[in-house]
């Protein structure tokens, strides 16, 4: 009896897991934008030498808003230099940034 409790439990578990998932999970789309970067670190002697921007893709920036959100990815190519999958000794480490952002702060992102 007890077995037969626990199995729906874990059922039961697993499936209110899923629809919050599926109810709650992309809520973000409506109210914020993805914006994708490309950063390139630079590795020597098991180090960091330099973390470079190379592009940011947003049809829709402009040129400021563009330097800011690359600020942002070259920060998070930072934090994400240490990962044993981006780290190398020697060689250059192409990453991918996505940096979600809601609209409200990004039209509040203006040159003074």
């Amino acid at each position: 009896m007890y077995t037969f409790l626990r199995k729906y439990r874990i059922i039961i578990t697993a499936v209110l897991c899923l629809n919050s998932g599926l109810l709650f999970g992309q809520s973000y789309a409506k109210d914020s934008l993805q914006i994708k970067s490309y950063t390139l670190i630079e590795y020597r002697n098991d180090e960091v030498k330099d973390i470079k921007l190379l592009k940011v893709l947003c049809d829709y920036c402009t040129d400021f808003q563009k330097k800011i959100i690359g600020e942002e990815a070259k920060r998070r190519a930072y934090l994400e230099r240490l990962d044993p999958k981006n780290k190398m000794k020697e060689g250059q480490k192409k990453l991918a940034i996505y940096i979600r952002i809601a609209k409200k702060d990004f039209a509040n992102i203006k040159e003074e």
